[in-house]
């Protein structure tokens, strides 16, 4: 995965300001000092489901080394329709959802869109699980669409 580039440093660090952000009563907090991989749109049905609405919206980097997440959390795991096994971190407090892993994966740390600091830094690259979009729910309308996963590589 290439990072999107923000700037760095001659020592290849991001100089970009941090991604920080969290829950809806600020119990649950993550602070991450690097450029994002990926942001994107989803709109598998599992994510229409847990987000109450057409999609979700995320923002994955590379490095949990690079994440510090802290707060009294709490997390559930659930299936892709990809059969990606996902850890989906909310807050034990307000229950609102903050980040989510993948143990196949335990470097990605991916971040809900909704919980930055501030949000207008979001800017999707590309939308998943396209074929479930609902027709009241257009999201990124000028970005590639992908009826399922990409293609890997």
């Amino acid at each position: 995965m290439k990072a999107i580039s923000h700037g760095h440093s001659d020592r290849g660090e991001t100089t970009s300001p941090a991604y920080t952000g969290g829950c809806i009563c600020g119990a649950v907090r993550f602070d991450i000092r690097d450029d994002p991989v990926a942001m994107n749109d989803c709109q598998c049905r599992h994510c229409q489901q847990r987000s109450g609405t057409g999609h979700g919206s995320y923002i994955t980097f590379a490095s949990r080394r690079t994440a510090k997440l802290t707060g009294p959390s709490k997390h559930w795991e659930a299936v892709g329709a990809g059969g990606t096994v996902k850890h989906y971190v909310f807050c034990a407090d307000c229950g609102a959802p903050v980040y989510l892993t993948f143990p196949a994966m335990p470097d990605l740390v991916i971040v809900h869109a909704a919980a930055l600091d501030d949000p207008s830094r979001y800017r999707p690259q590309f939308v998943l699980y396209a074929a479930s979009a609902q027709p009241w729910d257009p999201v990124a309308p000028s970005v590639q669409r992908f009826d399922r996963m990409p293609p890997a590589g």
